[in-house]
């Protein structure tokens, strides 16, 4: 599968096009100005008129397209939007809101793919890495998009610029630094044992359900900062020439079985250990919301955005880190940084090889 490196022709071809100029209105909350934005050429529009005259999100369009699979469209997507900034929170401690915890994920890897007349064809989310230069591994996560419909119109006001439903599955795994590292040859010897059931790539890996809010399957994203909570000015992108912003909220479920018990009680660990590290971040039945920071619409490279994910994992794995760049630590409203407890962490980390060790005896 090709890669796009640095020195590869740009995603956004937009030479020699007219552009139209439209001014956002400002966030009088962070003293933002007018925000110019810059829309290539060649938008037509219309779908998201039908049927017309239906208010914002149109929910008899949304209820009308099938949920589509996010690689099954590629040559019919012309255009898109990047979401800059894409700023989650959540309770480490479920219910108890003085735990709420605030961190932008790596910038630029979620997008919004669709049409000239407005249909959405494909809707890329979240991925993050985790090296251990101890282990010679990175815990791969993944917001996989398992399905995706929607509308996009460029010429209308940021608080009614696309709507979308998504249904999504987060997806961890292991990738190896050094495949012939210590803790890796460990892995492929359980693997071996267990049939090959254990999270070794992103196809094995650990399949974790989620739904919105009220346990519904379908994921709504829609124009505005989620209004439940509030969110710290430091979240918020006005000021870095963001074009609009969408919200959305999912409720993490139970992971899916394996099917072998002992692959299932070491992705329980692995859970574990990911949520101690990250405040309960994909624990089951915490609620994850968050507000997706965009720039201005652009033309579609439609290899680059097939390639997307290849080129995001290439990094992650060679170069320990996001193509664009790292996003924020982990901190409360304040900005104070959260502690996962240093030695809670270690205690389980070092069980969790013991435990390995164990089952290779």
């Amino acid at each position: 599968m090709a890669i796009r490196l640095a020195g590869n022709p740009p995603v956004v071809l937009n030479f020699c096009f007219t552009i139209k100029i439209k001014t956002m209105n400002a966030n009088q909350d962070t003293d933002a100005p007018n925000q110019p934005s810059f829309i290539p050429a060649g938008w037509v529009g219309g779908f998201s008129d039908n049927p017309p005259g239906q208010p914002y999100p149109n929910s008899a369009l949304l209820s009308s397209l099938p949920f589509l699979g996010n690689l099954d469209n590629i040559p019919k997507i012309t255009r898109m939007l990047r979401a800059k900034w894409p700023e989650f929170s959540w309770e480490t401690t479920p219910g108890d809101a003085t735990t709420r915890m605030y961190q932008m994920f790596a910038p630029d890897i979620s997008r919004l793919g669709y049409d000239n007349t407005g249909r959405v064809w494909s809707i890329i989310c979240p991925q993050q890495g985790v090296y251990f230069s101890t282990l010679g591994a990175t815990l791969n996560i993944e917001v996989t998009v398992t399905g995706n419909r929607g509308w996009m119109n460029e010429n209308t006001d940021k608080d009614t610029l696309f709507a979308s439903d998504i249904t999504i599955k987060p997806t961890l795994w292991f990738s190896p630094d050094d495949v012939n590292g210590l803790f890796w040859q460990q892995l492929l010897k359980l693997n071996k044992l267990w049939n090959n059931t254990l999270p070794l790539s992103k196809e094995k890996g650990i399949r974790i359900n989620a739904t919105d809010e009220t346990g519904l399957p379908d994921i709504q994203v829609r124009m505005g900062e989620r209004p439940d909570w509030p969110f710290p000015d430091r979240t918020k992108h006005w000021r870095d020439y963001a074009w609009a912003v969408a919200n959305l909220a999912v409720r993490i479920g139970n992971i899916d079985s394996t099917g072998n018990s002992k692959a299932d009680e070491f992705n329980a660990w692995v859970m574990d250990l990911f949520n101690i590290g990250s405040g309960n971040l994909l624990l089951a039945g915490n609620v994850l919301t968050w507000n997706l920071w965009a720039g201005s619409p652009e033309l579609v490279n439609q290899e680059e955005w097939a390639n997307h994910a290849a080129y995001w994992r290439y990094s992650i794995d060679v170069n320990h880190r996001p193509p664009e760049g790292e996003g924020t630590s982990i901190a409360d409203f304040n900005g104070n940084p959260f502690n996962p407890g240093e030695g809670v962490l270690y205690a389980k980390t070092t069980a969790f090889a013991l435990w390995i060790g164990w089952q290779l005896l």
